[in-house]
């Protein structure tokens, strides 16, 4: 049962994390930045979130198993039959965090079989702490402020669409030509979901691959608030699939 005391449980382990993050970016010193395999940057702070995170959650959730981005891959054959698991990337928007730009969080997701069941995203460079699941609602808090109920915004009539700084395509600009989108904004990493919770935005198409820890949390923030995700042609958007490469998405409000 997702439930206030559940998501209080689980916060300090995004913050821990994001605040490793943030000693790490405002260091001064060089970025070191390694190439994995799918040719992906990986930094120190990708490795210390990611230790942060996995320990938290283990501690506390000893049952259930985590899928990470950091991690170490886990055979599809074993995954397959969980029914409950975390979906995580300690540091999404690493290019952000490497070009000093402070558009970079901390995306951890519970995940119930193939859907996001609760979302939780740490911005350290902006204090912001967002949360979401459909028994709760999405909310934010920033600093000292009290938390605030985010819901999408239904009611416009014109539209602020949101994306990548690194990724825009002339396919997604065809595909926002069938909506009333009036501006486009850009933002790094899962904060373009934030943006559509808070009404700041109102939708975000994606046509580039990403993965699906990229999206999970920033999908159960959004939907909680009152957006809907589907992929690119409509259909159910899904997770713990046999390849965790995402197809192209659309996450918009509802009208």
């Amino acid at each position: 049962m997702i439930d206030e005391q559940l998501i209080n449980t689980i916060l300090p382990v995004a913050v821990q994390a994001g605040k490793a993050i943030l000693n790490i970016y405002h260091s001064g010193d060089k970025i070191h930045v390694s190439v994995k395999a799918d040719h992906t940057p990986l930094t120190i702070a990708d490795k210390a979130s990611n230790s942060i995170i996995t320990n938290g959650l283990t501690t506390l959730f000893p049952h259930i198993p985590i899928l990470s981005e950091e991690g170490a891959d886990v055979p599809y054959e074993t995954r397959k039959n969980w029914e409950y698991y975390w979906c995580v990337d300690p540091l999404d928007g690493t290019k952000e965090f490497i070009y000093r730009r402070d558009d970079f969080t901390v995306n951890i997701a519970l995940m119930h079989h193939n859907r996001p069941v609760l979302g939780i995203i740490y911005a350290p460079a902006y204090h912001a702490l967002y949360h979401g699941s459909a028994a709760t609602g999405s909310w934010l808090k920033k600093e000292a402020e009290p938390w605030k109920q985010l819901f999408a915004d239904k009611d416009a009539k014109e539209w602020v669409a949101i994306g990548s700084r690194s990724h825009a395509s002339e396919e997604e600009q065809a595909v926002l030509a069938n909506y009333p989108v009036i501006e486009t904004i850009a933002a790094g990493s899962s904060l373009k979901f934030c943006r559509i919770a808070e009404g700041a935005a109102h939708i975000y198409y994606r046509y580039g691959p990403t993965m699906e820890w990229d999206t999970a949390a920033g999908q159960a923030i959004a939907e909680s608030s009152g957006a809907v995700m589907t992929g690119a042609d409509g259909t159910p958007f899904l997770y713990n699939k046999p390849s965790l490469l995402n197809g192209g998405f659309i996450c918009k409000v509802v009208v």
